[in-house]
């Protein structure tokens, strides 16, 4: 026991490696574990290492990689050079991939991404292919944004997409004159308590559990000196891409027919970000491909549906389903 105590130890051990970017910023990836490589995308808003309670007991076989998106989590300095954030986390995506590739001589190995990762995703195999996923794990996310005439309900928020739509451009337009003020704190405080409200609506949307919505309501709740004194490291951020997602098109349904390689959608049964009827239809369309429904879980699948995230990822892992 005692000769093997020091690599049971540093299978837990956190680290944090910098990978450099085709625009040389050093991008923050957390590595955790030994053994065969996996990647893991996290959602708009998250930390990365969020993943870790899920992921700490299959660290003695497997070896996480866990990127941080620009302007969140450990990137929360960083800013975006372009408006087209998903497009830029793309080309970030394969830098962290060729590393990966490089440091541990695999060229192919499981990837695992929910929400906004999971759109990286679907953007990625759009633009590289999938020569660096030997399997996939989609955790409750469509391949596109907007709601299309064939697609109706199929975009976020369904058949709310546009009244949530007008809401998001009602405050991008609001917080315009002030995109330049970096302290949150100078803000007008209508304008900070409109931009909290949202995000505690958009969190709100994405549970399902009533112990999950009590538990955001509780976190999210903010008395009116205490909002006078917040700082707030990614508002900027976070309005700068969603003002992309009313903006952009982001459709990436033509390449879901050309994704091979094993796929399996993990889905909310009772998500309001993604219908999980139009979810079953993308696995349709996938040439191999499983879906799993959680039928009590919201769009946070982590979050309200933790014990049975961790017994979908742990088999993804292990390749047995």
């Amino acid at each position: 026991m005692k000769n093997n105590l020091p690599s049971l130890l540093s299978s837990y051990q956190l680290q944090t490696i910098t990978i450099s970017m085709t625009d040389d910023t050093l991008l923050p990836v957390s590595v955790i574990g030994s053994g065969e490589p996996v990647m893991l995308l996290h959602a708009f808003g998250m930390d990365a290492r969020q993943f870790l309670p899920f992921i700490l007991p299959l660290t003695q076989r497997y070896r996480f990689y866990l990127p941080h998106f620009r302007g969140f989590g450990m990137s929360s300095h960083l800013t975006l050079p372009r408006f087209d954030f998903i497009e830029q986390y793309v080309d970030d995506v394969e830098q962290v991939f060729r590393h990966v590739s490089k440091e541990t001589k695999c060229e192919a190995f499981p990837v695992a991404a929910i929400s906004m990762g999971a759109l990286v995703m679907w953007a990625y195999f759009q633009r590289f292919g999938t020569q660096h996923v030997s399997r996939y794990l989609n955790i409750d996310q469509a391949p596109m944004i907007h709601n299309q005439p064939d697609w109706q309900t199929g975009g976020v928020f369904g058949t709310r997409q546009t009244e949530i739509f007008a809401q998001f451009a009602d405050l991008i337009a609001n917080a315009e004159p002030y995109m330049q003020v970096d302290d949150f704190r100078h803000l007008p405080y209508r304008l900070k308590t409109k931009l909290l409200d949202i995000e505690r609506a958009f969190s709100l949307l994405s549970v399902s559990r009533k112990s999950s919505q009590l538990l955001v309501k509780t976190l999210s709740h903010r008395p009116p000196q205490k909002i006078s004194l917040m700082k707030h490291a990614t508002w900027q951020h976070k309005l700068r891409c969603l003002s992309a997602y009313v903006e952009l098109p982001y459709d990436y349904r033509s390449v879901v027919s050309t994704v091979s390689i094993p796929t399996t959608l993990l889905v909310g049964g009772r998500s309001q970000l993604y219908s999980a009827k139009c979810q079953q239809k993308i696995t349709q369309m996938l040439p191999s491909a499983n879906a799993i429904i959680l039928p009590n879980s919201g769009h946070a699948v982590p979050m309200d549906a933790p014990v049975e995230f961790y017994k979908v990822l742990k088999r993804f892992v292990e390749s047995s389903l």
